[in-house]
């Protein structure tokens, strides 16, 4: 027999197990194998009697100058050649042998590793799903991260994209840099970017993007939300997901190149911004961010784990510092804004206060400019929608008191709300795209315009105003 069939069928023999190979080695050598672990167990042993034999010539080699025996991490090898085998066949088979089981080992050393990985990578997640901010980023070892952006992505080929991107990513225990969590949550490939206020929170996006392509995946992603807000990143990111195609990623606004951060020059909204929030410490900009994300004090207080009079006296505090009204709408717009405006590269030393009018700043966009910008990004819709929308935006995205002014019933205002969205091809639940559509509202907004002049078409839910 050749040295490369012995190799040969060693090296197949290896593919199935330890067992195998031991058998493999003892067949090739004409006699017995065993495997030794350091502490005198018999790990796998060919036949099962050569058990003791393999022991004591682990234990004591010099006394069996006939065997083979050659040492490894953790193990010992011992082979017994029969008598009518070359004793050269024998050590081939014992080197061979070690070798292939070396390569074993740390090929399960390496899946071990990287099974634990994933697990982590998921404990993470499920930390920042259900409102554990704190222990998620001190499993992560105290990183400085602030925000995630959320992938989710569904199709038939997701555990094949799962280990292909985690082969691209590579994150690791340490979960790499900048961090990423991969997981495959149910039938879905998810990837979480981890990343500070105001840092680059798309780095991951470009390899997704090819990621879907390749394994024809559905995917959406989120806006950069604060921790203590994942579970809102995660809805947006499954919302934006039931709209995108096969080999696509949607974002949750959906706004792409008609929305204002693509609109407005980088380094006006920029400086601008900076200017607008420096007054504001790191906690006070965490709540003004929950408040305008969820839309209320209560519902900020549920994700800042305060009370809901906690958050509005930081509000009024807020306020104070900024010298506006944070419950003004377009105020409100006007900050969402700001806040998702990337970190200026230089400390700004002025800042810059936020007034209602005109709705869109002229530090940002000329009267002309927002003008255009505003009547391109509502084209589609026509005056009563128009006017519904508005009212609706006024109110802060509430159906009921929007309702109620524009005399129309609650059930055919949600109607009107689904058309504008089919229409504009907008997600109306982003309190991003509501914050851009206000502004964009505002920007045309004509004093006929207003909910008193809605065209009356007649019909028991569409009604004109009551007469007393």
């Amino acid at each position: 027999m050749t040295r490369y069939q012995v190799v040969r069928r060693l090296t197949r023999a290896a593919a199935h197990s330890d067992d195998r190979l031991i058998a493999e080695a003892a067949a090739l050598a004409e006699g017995w194998a065993v495997l030794v672990d350091l502490t005198g167990g018999v790990v796998c042993s060919t036949p099962h009697t050569a058990g003791p034999r393999g022991v004591r010539a682990a234990a004591h080699p010099q006394l069996y100058p006939r065997l083979t025996i050659r040492k490894m991490a953790g193990a010992v090898l011992v082979v017994g050649p029969g008598t009518a085998s070359p004793a050269s066949r024998g050590d081939l088979v014992a080197r061979t042998a070690v070798d292939l089981l070396r390569i074993g080992a740390r090929v399960r050393r390496a899946e071990e590793t990287h099974h634990a990985e994933q697990r982590l990578h998921t404990a993470v997640l499920r930390l920042l799903l259900s409102g554990r901010p704190h222990l998620a980023t001190d499993v992560l070892g105290g990183a400085a991260v602030t925000h995630a952006t959320v992938f989710r992505l569904v199709g038939q080929s997701v555990q094949a994209a799962y280990q292909a991107h985690w082969r691209a990513v590579r994150p690791g225990v340490s979960l790499g840099d900048p961090r990423v969590l991969v997981c495959v949550e149910g039938n879905e490939l998810v990837v979480v970017a981890l990343h500070g206020m105001g840092d680059d929170r798309h780095s991951v996006r470009p390899l997704l993007t090819r990621v879907a392509a390749r394994h024809q995946l559905a995917g959406g992603f989120s806006d950069p939300l604060p921790l203590d807000m994942a579970a809102t990143a995660w809805a947006e990111a499954g919302n934006a997901r039931h709209g995108a195609s096969a080999g696509h990623l949607t974002s949750a606004t959906v706004l792409g190149s008609r929305g204002l951060l693509h609109v407005v020059p980088a380094h006006r909204l920029t400086s601008w911004s900076a200017a607008v929030l420096k007054p504001l410490d790191r906690e006070q900009h965490r709540t003004l961010e929950a408040y305008l994300r969820s839309g209320s004090a209560q519902a900020a207080a549920s994700v800042l784990d305060v009370s809901e009079g906690t958050v509005r006296t930081r509000l009024r505090g807020i306020g104070t510092l900024l010298a506006a009204e944070p419950d003004n709408p377009t105020v409100q717009a006007q900050l969402l804004l700001a806040m998702r405006a990337p970190a200026a590269p230089v400390r700004i030393r002025s800042s810059a206060r936020l007034v209602p009018d005109p709705p869109l700043p002229t530090d940002l966009l000329n009267a002309e400019h927002a003008r255009r910008w505003a009547s391109a990004l509502l084209e589609p819709l026509d005056q009563p929608l128009r006017i519904a929308l508005r009212c609706w935006l006024q109110h802060r995205g509430r159906t009921a008191p929007a309702a109620a002014e524009l005399s129309l019933s609650r059930s055919t205002l949600t109607d009107w709300l689904g058309k504008c969205g089919k229409a504009l091809s907008l997600d109306l639940s982003s309190a991003t795209v509501r914050a851009e559509l206000h502004l964009a509202a505002e920007t045309i907004a004509t004093p006929g315009d207003g909910p008193a002049l809605l065209p009356r078409r007649g019909g028991r839910t569409y009604r004109g105003q009551r007469r007393h």
